[in-house]
């Protein structure tokens, strides 16, 4: 048992909408590893970092992301920074691992400066600069499909996706 896909990005890249219209064409469900650290705490992410701190949250992440390439069978959406764990980019080998590409002005507008994003919520240009520059290597990596999503529907992103999941068949 697999996922079909993982979708990975940064935040504002599309990875719960896009993943969600990727599953709908698929025939399959959509699995948020968020959704899933947020059902395993009680709680919202942005309250788990104030109650518990980032450690606990990045171990409950971890444990989400391994349950969900473990178990699900449909399309995987990662949070924007679950691929900075070494077990998880170990676990997403040999994966089909979609990398949605959002520039900075791009991801800012799509995240609209929200400060329910714990990690964006001091000068949060400046801290989606920082994240890219330390995510984006990561990000290219592991990318086995990579998309770019400035500018563009999702409807267009998932066509893409399913030619480049077809081409991989």
């Amino acid at each position: 048992m697999r996922p079909k896909a993982v979708i990975i990005g940064p935040p504002g890249s599309g990875k719960t909408t896009v993943g969600g219209a990727l599953a709908e064409r698929l025939g399959v469900a959509l699995r948020d590893t968020d959704a899933d650290v947020e059902a395993a705490a009680g709680k919202p992410i942005g309250e788990i970092f104030i109650d518990d701190g980032e450690e606990r949250f990045r171990e409950l992440e971890r444990a989400a992301v391994a349950a969900a390439l473990a178990e699900h069978e449909g399309v995987v959406a990662l949070g924007g920074g679950a691929v900075l764990a070494a077990e998880t980019q170990e676990l997403l080998a040999g994966h089909t691992v979609v990398y949605l590409k959002a520039g900075l002005a791009e991801a800012i507008k799509r995240v609209g400066l929200n400060s329910a994003r714990p990690l964006l919520v001091l000068n949060p240009r400046s801290q989606m600069r920082k994240l890219l520059a330390e995510r984006l290597p990561i990000y290219e990596r592991l990318g086995t499909i990579g998309v770019d999503t400035d500018g563009r529907d999702p409807a267009d992103i998932v066509e893409e996706i399913v030619k480049a999941l077809d081409a991989d068949a």
